[in-house]
C-alpha cells in the first residue's frame, strides 16, 4: 500500500529576536514584524513522515497557514524531501485561535481527501498550547497518538508508535487514518539537499508572484489590475511547467465556514498581557559535599523543583 502523509507545520515568530513591537494592542501577535523559523517540533513531525515514507512507501505533503511569507517553510519542506506543499493563505484566517486554526486545518486534510497519517509536531513555540494536533483530530473524528518518538509499525488499516513520558515509554496501536504529534526528541531532522535546493529554490505560491509583480509595476503608478492578473497567471503558467509553482488555497478551496474560521471563529480573547522578569532573592552556598549535597537534591525534591 502507499500511504498518503501530510503533515501540518507553522511558521512561528523567532523567540530569540522578539521585538517591542512583537504584540498589537489586541493581543494578538503582530507576526508582520516578527523574524519567522520552521516551528522545530514540525521539523521533527516532516522528519519523522519522510523516515515513514522511506520504510513503506507512499508520498509526503506538507500543509502551513499563513501570510505568503510562509511559502519559504514550503520551500524548505521541499528542500528536505516533501512531495507536495500546500499554503494555505487568506485575511480571513487572521486572528484564529487553537479553535479555529484546528478547524481550518481539518478541512484542509478533508479537501485532499486520501489521508492515511496526519503528522504534526507537539506544539508551537509561540503558544505552547499542544492543542492543534488533538483538535485536529477531534475534529476529523480520528484515532491519535500523542507524544510520538517512534513509529513502530505500519499496516495497511493500523500504526503502532511509541510515546515518550518523560521516564518511560508506551506502545499503541490504533487503527487508520490517525493523527500523530511528534516530540522534538524523536529525531535529528536531515539537513536541505543540495539538489533539491537548486531545484526548488524559486518555487512560488500565487501571492508571491503578485506581490513580485505589483512590485514590478509600482513605478509606473498604480498597477492595472487586469495586467496584474495577466502577467501573474503568466508567471504562474512558466512555473508550473517547471514543476515549481506550488498550490495556494483561499478558503473557499477548502469549503470551510466563515464563522469558523480566522477571528469570527475564535473565542479565545486576551484579556491582558504582562510582562514578568523572574530575579533570584535568595542565594544558597552548598558544600560540595556528599552529604550536602544529597541534602540539597531533597530539598528540590520537596518544593517539587524537581521530579
Amino acid at each position: 500500500m502507499s500511504f498518503h502523509i501530510v503533515v501540518l507545520a507553522k511558521c512561528v515568530p523567532d523567540t530569540k529576536n522578539i521585538t517591542a513591537e512583537a504584540m498589537k494592542e489586541d493581543g494578538t501577535v503582530n507576526r508582520a514584524v516578527l523574524p519567522f523559523i520552521f516551528n522545530p517540533e514540525d521539523l521533527n513531525a516532516l522528519e519523522m513522515a519522510l523516515k515513514v515514507r522511506g520504510r513503506y512507501g507512499g508520498r509526503v505533503t506538507v500543509i502551513t497557514m499563513g501570510l505568503p511569507q510562509a511559502a519559504e517553510l514550503l520551500r524548505e519542506s521541499l528542500y528536505r524531501g516533501a512531495d507536495r506543499v500546500i499554503l494555505m493563505t487568506d485575511r480571513r484566517f487572521a486572528g484564529a485561535d487553537t479553535l479555529a486554526t484546528s478547524y481550518s486545518l481539518a478541512r484542509a486534510v478533508e479537501t485532499l481527501g486520501d489521508v492515511d497519517l496526519v503528522f504534526r509536531g507537539r506544539q508551537a513555540i509561540d503558544g505552547d498550547t499542544a492543542q492543534v494536533g488533538p483538535q485536529v483530530a477531534e475534529k476529523l473524528g480520528w484515532p491519535q497518538i500523542t507524544y510520538v518518538d517512534r513509529v513502530e509499525e505500519l499496516t495497511d488499516d493500523t500504526v503502532s508508535a511509541r510515546r515518550s513520558l518523560g521516564r518511560g515509554h508506551e506502545i499503541w496501536e490504533t487503527s487508520l487514518p490517525v493523527v500523530v504529534t511528534v516530540v522534538g526528541s524523536a529525531n535529528e531532522p536531515r539537513p536541505p539537499m543540495a539538489k533539491r535546493l537548486i531545484r526548488y529554490k524559486r518555487a512560488s505560491v500565487p501571492s508571491e508572484i503578485e506581490g513580485r509583480v505589483r512590485t514590478r509595476l509600482a513605478g509606473n503608478g498604480k498597477p492595472d489590475p487586469e495586467l496584474v492578473r495577466q502577467e501573474v497567471a503568466q508567471a504562474a503558467g512558466r512555473l508550473e511547467e517547471r514543476g515549481l509553482l506550488m498550490t495556494e488555497w483561499k478558503i473557499e478551496d477548502i469549503n470551510a465556514d466563515l464563522a469558523r474560521v480566522g477571528q469570527a471563529g475564535s473565542p479565545t480573547r486576551v484579556k491582558e498581557i504582562e510582562f514578568v522578569v523572574i530575579q533570584g532573592t535568595d542565594t544558597q552556598m552548598v558544600e560540595a559535599t556528599e552529604e550536602a549535597l544529597g541534602k540539597l537534591v531533597h530539598e528540590l525534591i520537596e518544593d517539587h523543583t524537581l521530579g
